[in-house]
């Protein structure tokens, strides 16, 4: 079943880091303004900037777990939580800045309608 010119296999081929490095360059670009505008909380900003700290220690885990394990860094588990974990931290940030903004305004709401 030929469904395109493209096969699975010829795809599955196609080195991925550069759109990896790519797709950096609109990320960093985001955190550049949202760094300068007021709407987004100093805390959520934070969980945006480790973001990239995620992406750093999922590389860093991914070599080491090809170095010692021969493995891919999926089949290790400690090390993939520990790299997940990164991620969990920075997307908690960013919710928490959120949801404190979130409260900040609807007290200031209540305030107002008192």
């Amino acid at each position: 079943m030929n469904i395109s010119i493209l096969s699975l296999e010829s795809i599955a081929r196609v080195d991925p880091s550069p759109f990896f490095i790519l797709s950096l360059i609109p990320y960093l670009v985001f955190l550049r303004y949202a760094g300068k505008t007021k709407s987004i909380p100093k805390i959520s900003l934070l969980g945006f900037k480790l973001t990239l700290l995620f992406v750093f220690m999922t590389i860093v885990f991914a070599i080491i777990s090809l170095i010692y394990f021969g493995e891919e860094l999926t089949n290790v588990d400690v090390l993939h939580g520990l790299a997940e974990s990164f991620l969990t931290i920075s997307d908690a940030l960013v919710v928490y800045g959120f949801v404190l903004m979130l409260q900040s305004a609807r007290k200031k709401t209540e305030v107002n309608n008192s």
